[in-house]
């Protein structure tokens, strides 16, 4: 300090976050001092008189919604302090569980207008804003989100994945020649990324079935629920989560088919479009009051039914007279394979933006159960195809 004037509070919380590590919960005994002239005990604690004074003399530095939450937290706090370390966390974009709790009751005395009511926004920003509105229920997250998304990184992770299997689905088409209803060429389970019961100990064989799709009708839902739902999610709660239920719904769905449909190939990304999406559905119909998503009801009505068709078609298909005898069509298994992992993993994801999902013990409950079910199935198929002296198709 000394004759330097002091910076502004967000420099100073950056500054500080930069050096300060995150305790894990166990080695957390103190959260780290504050600087001294606001924590002249070295408590770990700022006075929210001293707080607001704090943000009075700065307001002007500070972005207003994120003004507005920093007063939340003032005004939640009955004991007269604010926890130094959740000040560090809201400037550095590292909220806590703690912190959520903290502003919950602050959260209620916002009286400023709804993200929705702001005017003379550019494109790019009514873009951000739609995108929290069709994601977050809360209104202090979709003004946390609208503050702090930058598109770096943009949603990549979805992106690239549908270009991949739009990529893979011409090449087959050309080679095939044919687009429609490409299951039924006599060629097509010879490729290497199917999912095949005779070839299951190629383990790749469980995740890249994805880019291998039924026809160009099995491709298009699957693409377009993808960039309109996958898209947004990954710009709100990134790649890694929501890469994440892709991929676990993926898995369980080629493991659910081994389990129950033990005949049967699987292609289509369907378990992690259904993943994501049966997630995106839950989240909303548990948060329906706080959902602002416009005609949210009509729009759950027709994912709903496309769902449903997409689904009876993969049923139709799986029944219907295969193009190689005595291998039948695909599974329709993995479908639910990827509704069981949204609405257990992917609604935790969902429900939790920009917490720690490590501190929600709902997270490790489902994660044990889908350790123990990958488990499972991993040992069914060593076993229980020889124990059960199934006649398999022959391989490709």
């Amino acid at each position: 300090m000394g004759e330097h004037p002091s910076p502004g509070p967000a420099v100073a919380a950056c500054a500080e976050a930069e050096r300060i590590e995150e305790l894990e919960p166990e080695a957390e005994e103190r959260p780290p001092a504050a600087p001294e002239d606001f924590d002249p005990g070295n408590t770990g604690y700022i006075s929210t008189g001293k707080f607001r004074s704090l943000l009075e003399s700065h307001s002007s530095k500070l972005d207003p919604h994120k003004r507005e939450v920093l007063l939340a937290l003032a005004d939640s706090q009955a004991d007269g302090q604010i926890g130094y370390q959740d000040f560090v966390n809201l400037m550095s974009n590292k909220r806590s569980n703690s912190f959520r709790q903290a502003i919950l009751q602050g959260n209620r005395r916002l009286c400023s207008k709804a993200l929705l009511e702001e005017k003379g926004l550019n494109l790019s920003q009514r873009l951000i804003r739609h995108v929290a509105y069709e994601t977050l229920p809360r209104e202090i997250d979709r003004k946390w989100y609208y503050d702090s998304y930058t598109c770096c990184p943009p949603p990549w992770f979805m992106i690239t994945v549908t270009l991949l299997e739009v990529a893979f689905f011409l090449y087959n088409g050309v080679s095939l020649g044919q687009f429609v209803l490409q299951v039924t060429h006599p060629r097509y389970l010879k490729n290497s990324l199917v999912y095949h019961p005779q070839l299951r100990a190629q383990a790749w064989r469980y995740l890249t079935y994805i880019f291998m799709h039924a026809g160009i009708e099995h491709l298009g839902l699957n693409v377009v629920l993808q960039l309109l739902v996958g898209v947004p999610l990954e710009m709100v709660h990134g790649a890694t989560r929501i890469g994440l239920v892709y991929v676990a719904g993926v898995v369980a769905g080629s493991l659910a088919v081994s389990v129950a449909d033990m005949t049967a190939p699987v292609v289509g990304s369907s378990g992690g479009v259904y993943a994501l999406v049966s997630a995106h559905l839950a989240n909303i119909v548990m948060n329906w009051s706080g959902m602002k998503c416009q005609f949210k009801l009509l729009r759950m009505a027709v994912a709903l039914i496309c769902m449903s068709m997409e689904f009876g078609r993969a049923v139709w298909l799986r029944f219907h007279p295969s193009a190689y005898p005595p291998c039948p069509h695909p599974s329709f298994v993995a479908h639910l394979g990827g509704v069981a992992v949204g609405i257990t993993l992917g609604v935790v994801v969902l429900r939790n933006y920009e917490q720690r999902l490590q501190d929600q013990s709902l997270w490790w409950i489902f994660v044990a159960m889908y350790t123990v079910f990958v488990l499972f199935a991993v040992f069914w198929n060593i076993f229980a195809y020889t124990l059960l002296d199934l006649k398999l198709p022959p391989p490709p």
